[in-house]
């Protein structure tokens, strides 16, 4: 089956952020997401779900086990499982990635 944005099972989460599930099964997820500027996720980790967020355009920052990270387009950033971390977008244009989890990280969520 061919998935995009179009198509595939829509959310919206945060401040006006959105998700697409492009895959969505329990050992694998990859979510489209959307994240407007100046917008951010809440510091959280998952117990069981490791992370990969490849970024389609924009700039992200990441805060990875107190450290910050910037990760532009065409690159990618892994969060291991157990790891805190959280996104936020302070660029003035839309930011837009895959997140792609292994197992599926919804369900698997502290905040902090």
């Amino acid at each position: 089956m061919i998935t995009s944005t179009k198509n595939a099972e829509h959310y919206i989460w945060g401040d006006n952020c959105e998700g697409w599930h492009l895959l969505k099964s329990d050992s694998l997820s990859i979510i489209q997401e959307r994240m407007p500027p100046g917008t951010a996720e809440q510091l959280h980790y998952h117990h069981h779900a490791q992370q990969v967020f490849y970024i389609l355009s924009g700039k992200a920052g990441f805060v990875v086990d107190n450290t910050t990270a910037f990760v532009s387009a065409g690159q990618s950033i892994h969060i291991a499982r157990g790891i805190k971390h959280h996104i936020f977008n302070k660029g003035t244009d839309d930011l837009h990635i895959l997140v792609i989890s292994e197992p599926k990280a919804h369900g698997d969520r502290t905040d902090l």
